[in-house]
This record gives C-alpha cells, sequence and structure tokens, in this order.
C-alpha cells in the first residue's frame, strides 16, 4: 500500500519536502488491532503542530521515519477486536496510508451511522469538528442569548459549526476570515452579523466597531496578533475558549502581547482539545444531527480526488485556500 511518511520536519508550508509517499507491506491485525481501508481522511491544521520536534504540546511530535496520523474513515477488512467485524464502517485516529491499522482504545475507534446521507459530515458536523464547536461555545464560553461572540478561522471547519451554533443559542455572531469571499460567505450563506477580515489594515479597530458594546465569548483557532487585536475588545467578564493556535503550530509565537487586559477586563481564557470530551461523542452527536437534519448547520466541503494529492490539500489549510471542512478521497 502507499503511505506518507514523515522523513524530517518541514519548515514552513514546505511539506513534499519533508514528507514522502512510500510503498509499504499492507497492514495486518494484531490481536486486538482492527485494520480497516481508508475512504476519507479529514485533514486537520492541529497536526501541523505534531510535525515539530516540539515537546511541550497537547501531543507527542511524530517520530521520524514513520507514517503521519491523521483521521480516517472507511471499511474494515479485519479485526481482532471485540465489538468489530469486516463491513463494519468506522472512524478512528489512524494513518496517512491507504489503509490504517489501530487499537480502538488508544485510537477512538467507533462504528458510524450508515444511514447519514453524506458520509463526511462524521469528520463535520457529527465529528470532532462538531463537537468542539459545541463544546466551545455552550459549555466553555457559556454562551447565552443576547451575547455577542466572535470567531476566528470562521470559514474553517470548526470556525463554520461554531458561528452556527452561537446563532443557534440566539447570540450576535461575527465571524473573522480572511478575504472579502470569505466574510460574504460567512454574512450572506450563514446569516452572520458581521465578519472581519483578517487582512484589513486596522483589525482591531474594526472588532470595535462590529462590537462596540464588547465582545462576551471569543472562540479562538488562531492566537498570535489576532488574539492581541481582540483583547481590548472583550466585554467585562468575557470568556474566551481557545481550540486552535493556527499562528504558532509550525513554531511558539511570544504573547499575547495584551496580555494586561485580562485583568483589566476580568476575563477567563480557557483552553479545551477534543480528547478531553471525546467519552460525550454520542451525546454530542445526537445534538448535532438534530441541528444538521434540520437544516440548521451547514458545512461545505472541500474535497480532494486522490490520495497521491494529500499534501497539496493539506496546504491549504495554512495559506487561507479553503471554506469549510478539508477532505481526501482515497
Amino acid at each position: 500500500m502507499k503511505a506518507y511518511r514523515l522523513d524530517s520536519y518541514p519548515e514552513g508550508n514546505d511539506f513534499a519536502a519533508s514528507i514522502a509517499l512510500v510503498d509499504q507491506p499492507d497492514p495486518v491485525a494484531n490481536e486486538g488491532e482492527v485494520v480497516f481501508t481508508n475512504e476519507l481522511l479529514s485533514l486537520d491544521a492541529g497536526t501541523r503542530m505534531w510535525m515539530t520536534p516540539r515537546t511541550d504540546s497537547y501531543q507527542p511530535p511524530i517520530p521520524l521515519g514513520s507514517v503521519v496520523p491523521g483521521l480516517a474513515l472507511g471499511r474494515v477488512t479485519e479485526s481482532r477486536a471485540e465489538g468489530f467485524a469486516p463491513g463494519d464502517l468506522v472512524r478512528a485516529f489512524g494513518q496517512w496510508a491507504e489503509k490504517s491499522v489501530v487499537r480502538p482504545e488508544l485510537s477512538g475507534l467507533v462504528k458510524l451511522d450508515t444511514s447519514v446521507a453524506d458520509a463526511r459530515q462524521h469528520f463535520g458536523a457529527l465529528g470532532m469538528n462538531g463537537w468542539t464547536a459545541l463544546v466551545g461555545i455552550e459549555d466553555v464560553g457559556r454562551t447565552k442569548a443576547g451575547d455577542t461572540v466572535l470567531v476566528s478561522a470562521a470559514a474553517g471547519a470548526t470556525g463554520i459549526l461554531a458561528t452556527q451554533i452561537a446563532k443557534i443559542l440566539g447570540a450576535h455572531v461575527i465571524g473573522i476570515a480572511g478575504g472579502a469571499e470569505k466574510c460574504a460567505f460567512l454574512t450572506e450563506k450563514l446569516g452572520l452579523d458581521g465578519a472581519i477580515d483578517h487582512r484589513g489594515d486596522d483589525v482591531e479597530g474594526a472588532i470595535a466597531k462590529a462590537a462596540p458594546n464588547g465582545v462576551n465569548v471569543y472562540f479562538d483557532n488562531v492566537g498570535g496578533p489576532l488574539l492581541d487585536a481582540v483583547l481590548p475588545n472583550m466585554a467585562h467578564y468575557g470568556r474566551i475558549a481557545i481550540c486552535g493556535l493556527i499562528a504558532g503550530y509550525a513554531e511558539a509565537q511570544p504573547g499575547p502581547r495584551r496580555f494586561d487586559q485580562i485583568l483589566a477586563r476580568r476575563l477567563q481564557v480557557t483552553g479545551f482539545f477534543s480528547p478531553d470530551f471525546m467519552d460525550r461523542g454520542p451525546e454530542l452527536t445526537e445534538r448535532l444531527k438534530g441541528w444538521l437534519d434540520d437544516g440548521r448547520l451547514v458545512v461545505p466541503f472541500e474535497e480532494t480526488q486522490g490520495f497521491e494529492n494529500l499534501l497539496t490539500a493539506y496546504a491549504k489549510l495554512f495559506t487561507g485556500g479553503n471554506i469549510g471542512k478539508v477532505v481526501v478521497r482515497v
């Protein structure tokens, strides 16, 4: 089978110089393992931090010479683990390969609802992006009707869902995205109350204009200078839910420069990560599926055909080349 092997830690977005497409023997399941053929691969910006030698993150660095891990969906071909059988449609943290071999208890392996018309939604609204959006907006941000909610990377997979969930909860929602096309998508297609282009000259001023009474909840996927632009615009006793730091995945960033505003505005800042609430998956999925079936959640997919094109698709996450969820159909 073909697989992507990490030979060195990438510089910037030059993934092709560090990640090689190689031939490897097909995996065989040992006791307690499951092998499945990958049909879809989820590409997620957070995996970029795994491709560095940093040991101070939430995930150890990927060992050089190993196949890159990632979220995968496919059909079981061999099982030596209780509860899984050939033919089952499953999702797990597998490998960037034509087949994945996993241990259920370590990979989050689950059988999926085959009645879902678009299987990609198991990566979108019904997967970890949806779980993260719901937990971040509702539990961490404690969003209530009438709050002003600001979401960064609002045209990305998690951000798109976070904005819509905040609207469902009755909030006034503003999205931050890169470029006029994405901002128009947020206001015209999703019905947000405002959109801010982070490429603009005065992002801090644009936030102040869009949220004159301050931001009650900031759902942050980015960190870096954008967080500095938000901090002076937070309302007193505001909540900041941090689930991503795309500005600092390749290299740790100093700051935030406006750290003083956390004290001045009595802010609560909380980092959270999907493995913390994977045990709540069935409950979260049920709620999200209700909204999805009712047409209250929209998830656009940026789908790339062909396993050989994976690295090109992956780079879109860091160049602003996507709206919605980036997936590769193997």
